[in-house]
């Protein structure tokens, strides 16, 4: 796409504006559809993006996004057009805002939240410096939920300096927005005529600053905090936009404003509009998801199990308890971006006599450690840990590596850790999880194969499985089904070079199988997982072996940030080679 300049921008007219608009739209469809990505909430924000880069001098005035799903346009607004085609390719753009990308990205974001906490830090630096430039924190109505967007607003009198907060309102996040947050904003939306009338087309014809019809308690909300309210906007009408980041860009001079924009998560484009949540993220592998095991074992063991309830953080389609809710809706719980929030939930839960299962992506648990530590494990309760997206995801980058759980899970005293070798042992540790009397995680990647059903109590805590037994003086141990079809591939390729080793699927990094380990006599052990080395099972091995004359080889991922890329590709450049690891093997038989 050829470079739209800040100077065309802000001498178009309105009209074409509006072809701008319609070229951007086009090239992050053809993006998205060649690399995947975020597409219905990038196509909802474009109106909003440009409306912003015309009022606004970026990079001078400072924009930070909240999670950064929206930043395309943002991108190829910011002397990256030329550059978008390798959107989330390895070496390419990134999908979220990267400050070592450009000086326009003045704040890295992945998670949900934290756009109005950074937006006040870039505030008070230029009180500070006696600096004289907008900061404008972009959050959509989903972030709203989240405890930290609040926690940023409680100070905003405190520390005395002037932000703007565009909300981005379009009654989503991934899912469609939940709670009594997402209700209010409704009411204000359906108060100010915006909803009910065709989108693009205010009843009045007018803009208001503070319209007359909202009901006051609701402005009330958000001026104790010490906000001026303006809103709403329809985030879709490019000279309504303009005029109102012009009135919010002048009311910065007397302190902090919220504007309120309402959007259609994928306007533009019809199929995304009419399906927003399955057109929020585009792209994957096409094979069996765990997802889809998870949702159909939850659900036939609450038919016979009335405690079995389940809870999600906003993602209810994403991790295939859509059946679930629907099934038993007085049973499921969608507490919105809220991960914290949702594990002293699952801790109370089982607490009253309940097994909650939260179903979560491994990246977003990260956030509620201080919960799992103190509410669910330092309590001992029966909640289970259903973590999604485990081990190295790709194309979304460092925020989105789910590299980091089995380092941080398993210092935590009497949790249970288990990797499934495949979706059929998945099941079979959902079923056995019912039986359990304290917490357990289980970790397990996107996609993998179904694998052979395993029979009731045919799973015991704590025992790995010997997949493969030989003499030699070699055995691998590793964890997950990723994990084990690299060393499969490894074991092959030993094979034809006349070597060979025992494979042993270690499917519970917490506690190890000490019994097992007893027993090999093997000189050299390796371990493989799809985790950072520091704290996972490689670790936890090797500290059973101190001093026992063993060499313990560890094959996982180093002490970095796994930038985005494919899957595959990240996995072996960052640690599961298996090159690598059949150099270890040939190196082992010559020390024979």
């Amino acid at each position: 796409m050829r470079e739209i300049s800040d100077g065309e921008l802000k001498s178009a007219s309105l009209s074409q504006l509006k072809g701008i608009c319609s070229e951007l739209r086009e090239e992050i469809l053809a993006a998205v559809s060649a690399c995947g990505g975020h597409l219905s909430s990038n196509l909802g924000a474009v109106e909003l993006t440009v409306a912003l880069h015309r009022v606004f001098d970026f990079p001078r005035d400072k924009i930070v996004f909240d999670v950064g799903h929206q930043c395309y346009t943002h991108k190829l607004l910011s002397g990256r057009a030329g550059a978008f085609c390798t959107l989330r390719q390895e070496g390419g753009l990134s999908g979220f805002p990267k400050r070592s990308e450009s000086d326009y990205d003045c704040y890295g974001t992945g998670h949900a939240g934290t756009a109005i906490s950074a937006a006040l830090g870039f505030a008070k630096v230029r009180d500070l410096k006696g600096e004289d430039h907008a900061v404008i924190a972009l959050v959509g109505d989903g972030s709203f939920n989240n405890g930290l967007i609040y926690e940023a607003l409680n100070s905003l009198r405190i520390l005395k300096t002037s932000i703007l907060i565009i909300l981005n309102d379009n009654g989503m996040s991934i899912s469609e927005t939940v709670g009594s947050m997402a209700g209010i904003l409704k009411e204000m939306r359906e108060s100010d005529g915006l909803i009910g009338a065709p989108f693009g087309h205010r009843p009045s014809g007018e803009l208001c600053d503070r319209a007359e019809a909202i009901p006051e308690e609701d402005v009330r909300l958000f001026e104790h905090f010490g906000l001026t309210y303006m809103g709403v906007v329809n985030g879709h009408d490019m000279g309504e936009l303009t005029a109102a980041l012009e009135n919010a860009k002048r009311a910065l001079k007397k302190g902090s404003v919220l504007l309120h924009v309402h959007t259609r998560k994928g306007y533009g484009h019809p199929f995304c509009e009419n399906a927003p949540t399955e057109t929020h993220g585009v792209g994957g592998g096409g094979g069996a998801e765990y997802s889809s095991a998870l949702g159909e074992e939850l659900t036939a063991l609450a038919e016979t199990d009335g405690r079995v309830v389940a809870v999600t953080a906003a993602m209810t389609d994403s991790l295939g308890l859509r059946g679930f809710f629907e099934r038993f809706p007085e049973r499921a719980f969608d507490v919105g971006i809220c991960e914290e929030h949702a594990s002293v939930l699952c801790a109370s839960l089982a607490a009253a006599g309940m097994r909650p299962y939260y179903a979560i992506y491994s990246t977003f648990l990260q956030r509620a450690y201080d919960e799992i530590v103190h509410d669910v494990c330092v309590q001992g309760l029966p909640v289970v840990f259903c973590i999604d997206r485990a081990g190295v995801t790709g194309r979304d980058g460092e925020t989105h590596q789910g590299v980091f759980d089995l380092s941080y899970l398993t210092p935590i005293p009497g949790i249970t850790i288990a990797v499934p070798k495949d979706i059929a042992e998945f099941r079979a540790m959902l079923r056995m999880s019912v039986r359990m009397n304290g917490p357990l995680a289980i970790r397990y990647p996107r996609e993998g194969s179904e694998g052979e059903k395993i029979p009731e109590n045919g799973l015991e805590i704590g025992k790995f499985e010997v997949l493969h037994s030989t003499m030699s003086d070699i055995v691998i141990l590793a964890a997950g089904e990723r994990c084990l079809n690299i060393a499969r591939r490894v074991l092959r390729a030993a094979n034809a070079e006349g070597m060979d080793a025992a494979l042993v699927n270690a499917r519970f990094v917490k506690p190890i199988d000490e019994e097992l380990l007893s027993s090999l006599n093997a000189h050299t052990v390796i371990t493989m997982e799809d985790n950072v080395l520091i704290g996972g099972l490689g670790d936890a091995v090797a500290r059973f072996y101190r001093g026992s004359g063993k060499e313990v080889v560890s094959f996982g991922y180093p002490d970095v940030f796994i930038p985005h890329g494919a899957p595959c590709d990240l996995m072996r450049e960052y640690g599961l080679d298996e090159e690598r690891i059949l150099a270890c093997m040939r190196r082992a038989y010559a020390r024979r």
